[in-house]
């Protein structure tokens, strides 16, 4: 490693796992550590081992600083945990400060979306854009948006929640409560649900392929079985793709971003996914933007979190350091 380069560490916390990796200012990954966290009783155990984990990947190395992507609602300004998902009392907590203190370097704390989207824009599928918006399709739906080359966080860090977005009144209730979310129509739960009643009105290899493996029907099985021409699965991807180009539809028109990038666990499906949704999306977007934006996978996978989280340190501001 060479001396002059400067180095980063980002930490993807989530409700099982921490990963942590040490990187240089190309987004390159040189150093990575892993600890599990469902044994983490408390949330100042949580912190004990996000600071192991950063000391275990910088060594000796002089580290610029460390970026941390946590879920659930983040404060970026004041580098505070408001409320988080998973984790043994996870909200009210001043990571940033008590990060700094123990490990004696700026430290930045980030939703995980967001961190995604920055990580997608700096080193990823994402490079070269203008405005991005990262939407992933798991779970639920979550969502970052880089305007003009900087990460939108809204006024209170908590900005972006593109899944929460209604695009039906009286749709299906959403894990919000509200109905017609974006979320309870497209994410990978809400496909899963749409294959389950799709199959259960009419026979479907989705429910051939699902018991094959032992498992609920997944938007896995919905898209491999309509591949194989079961058409009550290809009226069903006709369906969610639909919902999908909704959503995406009205991301178009409000940041009239020059790239999407599409991630989660749903995005694996690959072209079966993204060629109807990027047909549904020009053909429901007004004409003007028809030609302005390109849907493209995500390309960083599981490293997605520790980039995104570790290169904003590179670029946000480091007021309040």
């Amino acid at each position: 490693m060479e001396q002059n380069t400067q180095y980063v560490v980002g930490v993807d916390l989530g409700g099982t796992k921490i990963a942590t990796a040490l990187l240089d200012q190309s987004g390159q990954v040189l150093r990575r550590t892993r600890f599990q966290t469902a044994e983490l009783k408390t949330a100042e155990e949580v912190i004990d081992c996000l600071v192991r984990s950063v000391e275990e990947v910088r060594g000796d190395l002089p580290v610029a600083g460390v970026g941390v992507a946590s879920p659930g609602a983040v404060d970026t300004e004041r580098g505070i945990i408001l409320n988080g998902t998973n984790l043994p009392g996870w909200a009210g907590i001043p990571l940033r400060e008590e990060m700094k203190r123990r490990l004696g370097i700026p430290v930045q704390v980030v939703n995980d979306a967001n961190a995604a989207a920055w990580g997608e824009y700096y080193a990823g599928a994402g490079q070269g854009s203008k405005t991005m918006v990262y939407i992933t399709i798991s779970t639920g739906i979550g969502s970052g948006i880089v305007l003009d080359g900087k990460l939108l966080l809204g006024s209170n860090g908590i900005a972006a929640e593109l899944g929460h977005t209604m695009i039906g009144v009286d749709g299906p209730v959403c894990s919000c409560g509200r109905p017609g979310c974006w979320e309870a129509y497209a994410s990978g739960t809400s496909i899963a649900r749409i294959a389950e009643e799709a199959s259960a009105r009419e026979a479907s290899l989705m429910t051939n392929l699902a018991a094959q493996e032992g498992i609920p029907i997944s938007a896995k099985h919905l898209f491999e079985a309509a591949r194989q021409g079961d058409g009550t699965a290809r009226q069903t991807v006709d369906e969610v793709t639909h919902y999908i180009a909704l959503g995406l539809m009205n991301v178009v028109h409000t940041f009239n971003p020059d790239c999407i990038v599409i991630g989660g666990g749903v995005s694996r499906v690959g072209d079966d996914l993204f060629s109807p949704v990027r047909r549904k999306t020009v053909s429901l977007v007004m004409e003007p933007y028809r030609d302005t934006f390109r849907i493209v996978p995500a390309s960083l996978g599981d490293d997605v979190g520790v980039v995104g989280a570790a290169t904003l340190c590179f670029t946000m501001s480091e007021n309040n350091q």
